[in-house]
């Protein structure tokens, strides 16, 4: 008999009657319409002897004394010719006082065995507390709480396996009333309870103990939801994939569907594209029973004739009912001998399917011959779309496993020096799933010649601050304007801020300093929208709401002027970046390098080449010199892209470009700590440090800067670079990219820079 305790606390005083099914009988009786009058008649005689199962019963012993009378009465309730079928009882909701259980429901009780007691699953008394409160505010008070929600009870069977049923509540014959203890609520107490669900003790003082009545009974209908509830918890242990225990927890919801206590589940990965069967990032969390002791293998070197059709070709299901027996058939099976040596006598392999590509195999496997066939191995098809699904992300994060955490340990890495990351990689992912350390080796490319280009959008700065004053200058024109209407209809008193706008407005009559915007605008924030939102006025409040729309940074009128700036900017370095990256593929034809470029406002980028980043190509200087005037090209070319582009940019902002040439070799170092590559050693930081300088730098003895708008600059130190380009330049002058004109010019000293000179050419458009 399953546990009848009481000892939960709950608002109601707990009256079992059957009032109103004695109603009915007595009430067929004097229609006449009592199937069997006799019978009915006897069985009201015997209730009379008991006036407690019309007056209501509280001692649970009664009930129990009385329960075959009580079966009798709810004889049209639960119908003997369905107890094997139905499973079914009497008792109250969310109580687990039951009785009146149904062959059925018993036969399950005593398979779960004398010591197990019935608990609805993950409802503790809290819930269960407001929950009780919830149907007193309904029935009562006429709200409508929506408080519903499956509840289950998981209930062993004899093997050990859990199902899992769904609990559904027949209310029709149970009253609430009020007692002496009752609190009546107002409109605004229950406002109060609804809106603090959390509050345990305001709930109680609205809700002392025993200050209602529930009296009736209700019929408790159970419905074995084993599958839908597995699909239900197997979708959650998804989200735990990762975790160690992932595959225990797991398998007992494969052990609910097949109701096979000791079934195992596995999980083995596919390449298609190579043909392998995979272990490769389910060390931690999964078994494979196809690849019990290796990491990959071919799927012709495992699989026998009837399964490679099945999964690889065909990609359904294969199943063997009895694994000796198809081993006898087919002697030559590795997969059976595999199979075999780890004890499973039937198994099913179900293929991960995704686009037609095979991403997997799942195992289910038992000891036992016979327990796993072709027949229930369609049982799978409500599990594996979501284990398609998991599966599918899987395949894409261990496809970028290696480059992921070069991304976390190293950097965004370009292809070229990719190779020399992925070594320490590929150790790192080994010695994670070992629990190993591995100290990381210092990655450093030395004997490397860096070339370093820039376009600069010209006046940027100066373009982006017009942008904000003429912003700032609207929004505090309205601003100024919305608290002035707020003061004449005395809704809140604006006369500090006001003063305060006045003077910004001012300050935006001038060029604006750098911090401007930033004091404007927190201001604002702290002082004023916040105000605003809280001010409740009904000829206020569309004007309020119209400013508040307005200053939408992606729609409204106050950013107007800083929307085209952005764009203007964002337009051009999508441009440059397009050429750029488009060309580069071209480059890396050349020879492969490390490559790296940034937009700002404008972009730059760094092309390091040597025989330290492809090892395996012959590096000589007449590469260098290809990828020199590769590089030149390809600005002439973004020149060009812009100067066609500028006309439908909502600023017509220039660029100007640069070079820099440096003719010594450095090397590269991968900068731990800030995750990219840097130039190794102070000997090679003269390179960074004239990038830093260069662009900003003066024609020496002038007041002239070294960039142009529709001019390529080329900085250099050496003549013989100044050699090497010139014939870089007459190439493009004769194909009519570059003006005939070319201005030579010293540059001025710089700070720790000195000596440099500078090429400079007008373009053709």
């Amino acid at each position: 008999m399953p546990n009848l305790s009481t000892e939960i606390q709950t608002p109601f005083q707990i009256t079992f009657s059957f009032e109103e099914v004695i109603k009915k009988l007595e009430a067929s009786l004097k229609n006449h319409t009592a199937a069997n009058p006799e019978a009915t008649k006897s069985l009201l005689d015997q209730v009379e002897k008991y006036p407690q199962l019309r007056d209501g019963i509280t001692d649970l012993t009664v009930l129990l004394e009385n329960e075959a009378l009580i079966g009798q009465l709810l004889i049209d309730y639960l119908p003997p010719e369905l107890t094997l079928n139905e499973i079914k009882a009497i008792g109250i909701p969310y109580i687990n006082t039951i009785f009146n259980l149904s062959d059925r429901f018993k036969n399950i009780m005593r398979a779960a065995g004398k010591d197990f007691e019935i608990e609805i699953r993950d409802f503790d008394e809290h819930q269960f507390f407001v929950l009780s409160c919830c149907i007193i505010l309904n029935n009562v008070y006429g709200r409508q709480l929506d408080f519903s929600k499956p509840i289950f009870y998981d209930i062993p069977t004899a093997d050990g396996v859990t199902r899992h049923y769904r609990i559904l509540y027949n209310g029709d014959f149970l009253d609430i009333l009020p007692t002496e203890k009752t609190v009546h609520l107002s409109e605004a107490e229950i406002d109060e309870l609804v809106d603090n669900y959390d509050n345990i003790e305001l709930w109680r003082a609205k809700f002392p103990l025993e200050s209602w009545t529930l009296k009736g009974f209700a019929i408790m209908t159970l419905y074995d939801a084993t599958v839908e509830n597995a699909v239900s918890i197997f979708k959650e242990k998804l989200l735990d994939f990762n975790t160690p225990n992932f595959n225990q927890s797991i398998t007992s919801v494969y052990r609910s569907i097949y109701r096979i206590p000791d079934l195992r589940i596995g999980f083995t990965l596919f390449n298609q594209d190579q043909g392998k069967f995979s272990t490769t990032g389910l060390a931690y969390h999964m078994v494979s029973h196809i690849l019990p002791d290796k990491a990959e293998q071919l799927d012709k070197d495992i699989l026998c004739l009837p399964s490679y059709r099945q999964l690889v070709h065909n990609k359904k299901y294969f199943a063997a009912s009895d694994t000796q027996e198809l081993q006898l058939k087919n002697a030559a099976s590795p997969l059976m001998e595999i199979m075999l040596k780890q004890g499973i006598r039937s198994f099913i392999l179900a293929p991960i399917v995704k686009n037609g590509r095979l991403l997997g195999v799942l195992e289910v496997v038992s000891e036992r011959p016979k327990e796993l066939n072709s027949i229930n191995a369609n049982k799978l098809d409500v599990i594996m779309p979501f284990l398609t699904e998991k599966v599918d992300r899987l395949v894409v994060e261990l496809e970028n496993a290696i480059q992921a955490l070069i991304q976390l340990r190293f950097t965004t890495l370009h292809p070229s020096v990719n190779w020399k990351f992925r070594d320490q990689a590929k150790q790192l992912l080994l010695n994670q799933g070992l629990n190993q350390e591995t100290a990381l080796e210092d990655i450093v490319f030395p004997n490397i010649f860096p070339l370093y280009g820039q376009i600069d959008v010209k006046g940027s700065s100066e373009a982006r601050n017009l942008s904000v004053q003429n912003d700032l200058q609207l929004q505090l024109k309205d601003l100024f304007q919305l608290l002035k209407g707020i003061q004449n209809e005395d809704a809140a008193d604006f006369s500090a801020e006001i003063e305060q706008i006045s003077r910004f407005r001012t300050w935006l009559q001038s060029p604006i300093l750098a911090n401007t915007e930033h004091q404007i605008v927190n201001y604002l924030d702290q002082k004023i929208h916040d105000r605003l939102r809280d001010i409740k006025h009904r000829q206020l409040d569309h004007l309020i709401r119209s400013y508040f729309s307005e200053n939408e940074m992606e729609t409204g009128i106050f950013h107007t002027y800083r929307r085209k700036y952005e764009r203007t900017i964002s337009r051009i370095n999508l441009k440059m970046a397009e050429i750029l990256d488009m060309r580069q593929l071209e480059a890396q034809k050349v020879f492969p390098h490390y490559f790296e470029r940034f937009k700002t406002d404008g972009v730059e980028h760094n092309l390091y080449i040597g025989a330290s980043i492809a090892p395996q190509f012959d590096f000589n200087r007449q590469i260098l010199r290809q990828l020199r005037l590769w590089q030149l090209r390809t600005m002439c070319e973004m020149e060009r892209a812009h100067q066609q582009l500028m006309p439908s940019l909502p600023y017509a902002l220039p660029v100007t470009s640069l070079i820099l040439v440096y003719n010594s070799t450095i090397a590269i170092r991968f900068r731990m700590d800030e995750k990219r590559f840097d130039v190794d050693g102070s000997y090679n930081a003269r390179f960074e440090i004239v990038k830093k300088r260069i662009d900003k730098a003066y024609i020496k003895d002038t007041t002239e800067r070294i960039t142009e708008s529709g001019k390529i600059t080329i900085v250099y130190s050496d003549e013989t670079d100044e050699a090497e380009y010139l014939e870089y330049v007459a190439e493009l002058q004769q194909e009519q990219i570059l003006k005939p004109e070319v201005e030579r010019f010293d540059i001025e000293d710089l700070q720790g820079v000195s000596g440099l000179k500078g090429l400079r050419a007008a373009m053709i458009y």
